[in-house]
This record gives structure tokens, C-alpha cells and sequence, in this order.
């Protein structure tokens, strides 16, 4: 069953028409709808076109958070080979909103890192929609510092709409995880890559995007705030988010203007959600780009590529 935005309203209706008429012809043989069928096809391809052409930066935040979007467990399966998943912080618990372990990409042995959402009301709850605690950002510390140790390339596939702010993670030392886990980004010796697959929200993707290079989907978003936050505090008003979404430049193009993100990975029309398998592999394509580009720097090197980086951001599009 397809999950359809607000804005995506229009085109439920004419796909719906064209599935409802096929269904009358498969209980009715009789009936020549096809020709019907496939003109609404073809208004409905169009206004999609139409619609994923020029999206606002509100709509590019409803389709970062589309539920159908392909996830951090998604990518592991489909990318990378020998995934051996690794848990706990050696301390308190195992975070399932983390997942992370030693892989192969195309052959080439790699710690894999990310954020899972989970795809249905059970895992969502069980992965916290995403939101890490303070245990799933020390986990991540303890697998950085494992591929740190035996020279591991680090990819981290980021989605989460922030850290959790729960009470006992508070209790537990939020701030101080995710200050540490930026912290061991910056100091890595070996490289980085940092995918934003959906939503990049605030320090709790900051403490796994602090990488080397930073790709971005087109239709993913990375933002101090979300724009519903944004605009609570300056406006006082929630309903004010489409405003705040373009006052915060939170898009792919916006954030590759500025010179945080580095690279865009191009979505089919219709975004992630309706071609799954396509963008998986076009990020897997991605990210052996961005790491070839790492190779043959040593330790001293990458840091520096790394603090170069960060001290340039803005800089370009401020001058523009």
C-alpha cells in the first residue's frame, strides 16, 4: 500500500482511479479499461514530474520523513557483505536506535554505523523512531574507536530527527555522549563518510555526520532544529513551519552551497520511497566515490582534510 503526502493528495487520485479501474476489469474480463487506465498512468507520471520538479523546503522535509523511504537496516543488507553487528556501550545497555558493525563494500572491509527508524509501529517503538540515547552514542565511540584501531574506513548512514530527550538519558549524560561521539569523528585516523539518508536533525546527527565528506539524498534535510521547533521558540506558533523550514537552509542544495554537504546523491522522480533498490545503489556508488577520494592519506592528513572542512563551511556561500 503506497503512503501518499499532503501534497501528494492529487496523485492518490488519479493512481487511485487507474487501480480501481483494472480491479473492475480483473473481476470482469469483459471490460477494455486499459486504454483508460494507461491515460491515467500518464497524467499521473506527469503531475508527479510536476510535483518532485519543484519542491519547497517544507515538502522536501515531509519526504525526508516519509516512512516508506529506505533505512539504515535497508542499506546494510542491500550494500554491504559479512555485516557483523555490534552491541552495547560496554557500560549500560544496547541502544537499538544504533546499529553498527564490521563490513565489506564492494570487497573493502569497513565499520558501518547508523541511525534505524524501524519500518512498522513495533520496530519504531523498539528503535525509538530513531532517537539515540546516551548508550547508542557511546556504542558508536566504541566502534570508531575499534576501527580506529585496525584501520577501518567509517561510514555512517545518518536518520534521526534528533537525539533523545528523555529524562534518564538527561540522567545519563545526552550532552556529554554526543559531545564525545563528535570528538571522535573529528580525532579519527582513518576515513569518513557520512551519508544523510533522511532527516539530519541536530547534535544527535552532528555526532555521526562530523566526517571527512558529507553526502546528502536530494530530498534529505540536516538542520540545527527541525522547522516545527524552530518555529515554537521564534514565533511561538508551530503552525509557522514552512516558513522556518526555508529560514533554516536545511535542504541538500542549500547545505552543498554552504559547503557542508559534498555531495548530492540524485533521487528518481518520486523521491527514495517509490525506488527504493535505485537509490541503495546509487548511495553504495557514492560512498565508494567519496572513500576512494580519502585513499593514500595518513592519519595526520585526514585530520587535517577534516578540520579544513569544518573551518571552511559557510565561507563560500556567505561570499555568494
Amino acid at each position: 500500500m503506497t503512503n501518499y503526502l499532503e501534497f501528494e493528495k492529487p496523485l492518490a487520485e488519479i493512481e487511485g482511479k487507474a487501480e480501481e479501474l483494472r480491479a473492475m476489469a480483473r473481476s470482469n474480463p469483459e471490460m477494455k479499461v486499459e486504454d483508460e487506465a494507461k491515460g491515467l498512468d500518464k497524467k499521473a507520471s506527469d503531475l508527479l514530474a510536476d510535483l518532485y520538479g519543484d519542491l519547497s523546503a517544507w515538502r522536501k522535509c515531509q519526504v525526508a520523513r516519509h516512512p516508506d523511504r529506505p533505512h539504515c537496516k535497508d542499506y546494510i543488507e542491500a550494500l554491504f557483505t559479512e555485516y557483523t553487528p555490534l552491541a552495547g556501550d560496554r557500560n549500560f545497555a544496547d541502544d537499538h536506535a544504533v546499529m553498527g558493525g564490521m563490513a565489506r563494500l564492494e570487497g573493502r572491509p569497513v565499520m558501518v554505523i547508523g541511525h534505524e527508524k524501524g519500518h512498522d509501529t513495533k520496530t519504531r517503538i523498539e528503535r525509538n523512531f530513531g532517537m539515540a540515547r546516551p548508550e547508542g552514542y557511546r556504542k558508536a565511540i566504541r566502534l570508531m574507536d575499534l576501527a580506529d584501531r585496525f584501520g577501518l574506513p567509517v561510514v555512517t548512514l545518518v536518520d534521526t530527527p534528533g537525539a533523545y530527550p528523555g529524562k534518564g538519558a538527561e540522567e545519563r549524560g545526552q550532552s556529554e555522549a554526543i559531545a564525545r561521539s563528535t570528538e571522535k569523528c573529528l580525532n579519527l585516523g582513518v576515513p569518513m563518510v557520512s551519508v544523510v539518508i533522511g532527516e539530519g536533525g541536530s547534535g544527535g546527527a552532528v555526532a555521526f555526520a562530523s566526517a571527512n565528506r558529507l553526502a546528502m539524498l536530494e530530498h534529505s534535510i540536516y538542520s540545527v532544529i527541525s522547522p516545527e521547533g524552530c518555529a515554537s521558540i521564534l514565533w511561538k506558533d508551530a503552525e509557522k513551519m514552512r516558513e522556518a523550514a526555508e529560514a533554516l537552509r536545511l535542504t541538500a542544495q542549500d547545505l552543498k552551497q554552504l559547503g557542508i554537504c559534498d555531495h548530492i546523491v540524485k533521487e528518481p522522480v518520486g523521491g527514495a520511497q517509490r525506488h527504493r533498490a535505485e537509490v541503495i545503489k546509487r548511495v553504495g556508488s557514492a560512498v565508494q566515490t567519496l572513500l576512494a577520494d580519502l585513499d593514500g592519506k595518513d592519519r595526520k592528513q585526514l585530520r587535517k582534510d577534516r578540520r579544513d572542512k569544518f573551518l571552511k563551511m559557510g565561507s563560500k556561500g556567505l561570499a555568494a
